[in-house]
């Protein structure tokens, strides 16, 4: 390591969870050093290129799991400073009241978290803040209670989606105006430039942890920021804590020392971390007295529907802006059956064709301009059988047994259903694990230790000097996108760390 750097903290990972920790302890006197495996990503044409993205996969790692077959992919990974949000369609939810309570299932129950949402809804209203999120409070029929409204306005729908408003509230239900973090506005960056969702944003308009995070802490005398540093494991001490990370950087393997670590590399990595971390007196891996460490991942029910429009083009730039959360806690007559409904970002003909290649590219492209794309989100219930393993020589197996399936379809068919009042042909596309792009669970918290890895503040039950901070430590999914959860969460550790730093408590 660099000489001139004695870090107080080490932070792995620079997506939501690390950035905003990182946020916290930035001017608390805490030395900290932030390792990222990736990379800034470039500013370039091909940020906005369908193409690019999505059929040359230029952004996606090269590497590669497998799932329990033996048949190999590359998952949707992206390795860059900000982490997956680079890449985020700009959702940022609230949880519901009772998404932290535990609630029946049709396949099971989904546990409670050993939180309330009041607990959390100071930190939700400083990250919607801090992340500049637009929207209108009172207008989502499952909203739980604010403390305060948006900060920001929401933004207007474009004609076409205020017609699907309008078309929707004719059949009874109750669209709201989606939040969305993007610097939107009166001198605002954004330019409704029509590539947001699943691309990265060319102007730096889109809310994400690069840009919200971690580029205003960069000039802090006690920020340090490594990029191309990937962390393969975490060194143990006899007494258990945990005494250094081993960081492969610029072809060197090189030993980092800190009396605290934050791990938050994302859950299936900070899982895998974890697991490499496997020594002599930790067999099964590091944080794992319990077990779980590597099981319970969920990753959401994502079906996308395409409604179209024969005889009219969809030039909406910016789609997201609408939500509907009238079946949140169930459908008339079949509350197993329930979940959330949003846009997707426009579907262009080379995302199409990523996915069905027999596709011909004219009429792929005719079906991406005359559609209006939308996404049904149900909760992934967590199973120990739905687990991340490591294999010999490192290989890396992703063995998924998603709950529920059978609810969410019901649900998606009843969406459909509605959408077939707007739309004369709505076709059905379902999302995998090799997008993981909701993963989470992988290092679940918990009061019991026998049957969880962290505690209510993410702090590791094994190890009272690591902290794992990401979508790992969910016992639960929700039905909604996980970004400002996480955020909340790390918002609300990173200021325990700091009050536990300027205490003298800080690696107790």
């Amino acid at each position: 390591m660099d000489g001139t750097i004695k870090p107080d903290v080490v932070i792995v990972g620079s997506g939501v969870g690390g950035g905003a920790v990182a946020r916290q302890l930035a001017g608390s006197g805490a030395k900290v050093l932030i390792l990222e495996r990736g990379d800034f990503l470039p500013n370039e044409p091909e940020n906005s290129d369908a193409e690019a993205v999505f059929v040359q996969a230029r952004y996606r790692t090269r590497e590669e799991y497998q799932d329990e077959s033996g048949r190999r992919y590359r998952p949707g990974q992206y390795y860059y400073v900000g982490g997956h949000t680079k890449f985020y369609g700009t959702a940022m939810f609230r949880f519901r009241e009772s998404d932290f309570r535990d609630v029946a299932h049709e396949d099971g129950t989904s546990p409670a978290w050993p939180f309330s949402y009041a607990e959390l809804e100071p930190w939700y209203d400083a990250a919607e803040r801090l992340f500049g999120v637009h929207g209108q409070a009172g207008e989502d029929p499952a909203e739980p209670p604010r403390s305060a409204g948006y900060a920001h306005a929401a933004v207007p729908h474009e004609p076409i989606i205020a017609d699907m408003v309008d078309r929707l509230k004719g059949q009874g239900l109750r669209p709201f105006s989606m939040p969305s973090a993007v610097d939107f506005g009166p001198g605002g960056s954004c330019r409704r430039c029509g590539t947001c969702d699943a691309f990265a944003c060319r102007y730096g308009a889109k809310g994400d942890g690069e840009t919200r995070l971690i580029r205003p802490i960069l000039a802090h005398p006690d920020v340090t920021l490594w990029t191309n540093a990937q962390v393969t494991r975490l060194i143990p001490a006899s007494d258990g804590r945990i005494t250094a990370v081993e960081v492969v950087r610029d072809g060197q393997t090189l030993r980092v020392e800190a009396p605290l670590f934050v791990l938050s590399a994302g859950a299936i990595n900070s899982a895998l971390v974890l697991l490499r971390s496997a020594s002599e007196s930790n067999p099964e891996g590091l944080a794992n007295r319990s077990g779980v460490v590597g099981r319970y991942l969920m990753n959401h029910h994502l079906t996308g529907l395409m409604g179209l429009m024969p005889f009219r083009v969809n030039d909406t730039k910016f789609p997201k802006t609408l939500s509907v959360n009238d079946f949140y806690h169930g459908l008339p007559g079949d509350a197993a059956a329930r979940g959330n409904m949003q846009m997707l970002g426009n579907i262009q003909g080379p995302m199409i064709r990523s996915t069905y290649s027999w596709m011909p590219r004219a009429l792929a492209n005719l079906l991406g301009r005359h559609s209006v794309d939308w996404l049904c989100m149900s909760e992934d219930l967590p199973r120990a059988e739905s687990r991340v393993r490591l294999l010999r020589g490192d290989r890396v197996e992703i063995a998924y047994h998603p709950g529920d399936v059978a609810a969410h379809d019901r649900f998606v068919r009843h969406v459909r259903a509605q959408l077939r009042n707007i739309f004369p042909v709505v076709l059905r596309h379902s999302f995998g694990i090799e997008a993981p792009s909701h993963q989470c669970g992988t290092v679940r918290m918990g009061d019991d230790p026998a049957r969880s890895a962290l505690d209510a503040l993410c702090q590791s039950h094994d190890h009272r000097n690591l902290y794992v901070v990401d979508a790992s430590f969910f016992p639960s999914s929700a039905a909604l996108n996980p970004a400002l959860t996480v955020c909340a969460q790390a918002l609300r550790v990173g200021a325990h760390l700091r009050d536990a730093w300027r205490n003298g408590t800080f690696a107790a």
